[in-house]
């Protein structure tokens, strides 16, 4: 798909388009390139320190629809990040350590991206900066967002040291506990989810013994019947292990409790290589407006929704939000009056509509990975036909990450 074009973009009444962007993560970052491709003259404030370090792989997934658009609002940035990531080929699913899936994809056709790349959350977020200052993206770093006001006329930020900003518009990408979203009184309807997981990063070995391939375990044998998943990403891999009742989440991530389960999934020396550790209950959240009552502030990626990382949801929304973000005040931009209003209001129902599909998506994988007894038997009775049985076997690959697909004509996007 073509480029957009950069163009300055000047409102009908003469005052000025300048945006600010609240948070430098994927998604900000991913936003302030799309203005930039709109012309608007952009600034991100990041209430951390510029160079700030942050750990563990986390967002790992960059869907090919996630890459085309990088490669819209940034020639070349999607091909940048395919070639820096790893994909594999081949996906495995076990119960009770038996394989009842496996299917290995043929490599897409020249100049076609895969399904996905898969590379840390840092080293994506590097790529986005670096094009971000050189589309002339300006940065404002320790900027910890205290207040928001917002008017028909346009926005005032106020951070915790006092500094003032104004702006015509203002995109909150400020992340889970964004200030923005609480500023401007949307608030976040959903739920959180009782379990507890354990994700663990692991360096590759200088002469790997675990195959590049995604292995999703049922009732991992060698860990009491717990759920594994195994992923790889450009220098290791992400390994989840879903805790059950009365599990002790501290003592399964302390040092001797990760290397005990380790050593019980993946070869011998991986538990060594450990590189990041944490502990998770996922949300199920999605503010109940993607925009403030004067269609001046609007909220993206986590700022906005919360979802349990089944099917990779979250960055690969938060990135159609920044676009479809930089669309409207773009457009917003352009018009006068109340009809200002009318592209903010389209995204934010558009963008609201989407989440509100993805938050549901992920909830059935959930409620798939902590069955009810009758659940259980649905999911033994698969594995016990599968693999012979195609449509079990597919079943039991596909529930873990919920329904896929376009979920509505208010979007191109298909997440």
């Amino acid at each position: 798909m073509s480029a957009v074009s950069p163009q300055p973009v000047v409102r009908a009444d003469g005052r000025s388009t300048d945006v600010l962007v609240v948070g430098a993560g994927p998604v900000g970052l991913t936003a302030a390139l799309a203005l930039r491709a709109y012309g608007l003259p952009v600034t991100v404030l990041e209430a951390g320190a510029q160079g700030r370090q942050r750990p563990g792989s986390r967002a790992i997934f960059t869907h090919s629809q996630t890459l085309q658009i990088l490669d819209r609002i940034s020639p070349g940035l999607g091909a940048e990040l395919y070639e820096h990531g790893v994909y594999w080929n081949t996906q495995r699913t076990f119960y009770e350590g038996r394989e009842v899936y496996a299917k290995t994809y043929p490599d897409p056709p020249a100049g076609v991206y895969p399904h996905f790349t898969s590379l840390p959350q840092v080293q994506i977020e590097a790529y986005l900066y670096d094009r971000a200052v050189a589309a002339g993206v300006r940065f404002a770093w320790e900027q910890d967002v205290a207040q928001v006001e917002t008017d028909d006329d346009g926005v005032v930020l106020t951070t915790a040291a006092g500094t003032r900003w104004e702006a015509a518009y203002v995109v909150g990408a400020d992340g889970s506990r964004s200030a923005v979203r609480k500023q401007v009184g949307a608030r976040m309807e959903g739920s959180k989810d009782d379990g507890w997981y354990v994700v663990v990063d692991v360096a590759e070995l200088e002469h790997p013994t675990l195959p590049r391939e995604r292995h999703f375990h049922y009732a991992h044998p060698a860990v009491g019947g717990r759920n594994v998943l195994v992923v790889p990403f450009a220098g290791g891999y992400r390994v989840d292990l879903q805790l059950v009742t009365d599990d002790d989440p501290d003592e399964l991530a302390s040092p001797d409790g990760v290397r005990a389960w380790l050593d019980a999934v993946l070869p011998r020396g991986y538990a060594d290589r450990t590189t990041w550790v944490s502990t998770y209950q996922f949300l199920q959240l999605v503010a109940h407006d993607f925009a403030d009552p004067h269609r001046r502030v609007l909220l993206v990626g986590e700022a906005a929704h919360l979802f349990a990382p089944f099917g990779a949801r979250g960055l690969n929304s938060g990135v159609p939000d920044a676009e479809a973000a930089a669309i409207a005040i773009a457009a917003a931009s352009r018009a006068t009056g109340a009809a200002a209003r009318t592209p903010v209001e389209a995204f934010a129902l558009a963008r609201r509509s989407a989440a509100l599909f993805n938050r549901d998506a992920a909830g059935e994988a959930l409620a798939h990975l902590r069955p009810d007894d009758e659940a259980a038997a649905r999911i033994r009775a698969a594995a016990e036909r599968a693999p012979d049985d195609e449509a079990a076997s597919v079943w039991l690959e596909k529930a873990p990450y919920g329904p896929r697909g376009v979920h509505c004509a208010q979007t191109p996007y298909r997440y």
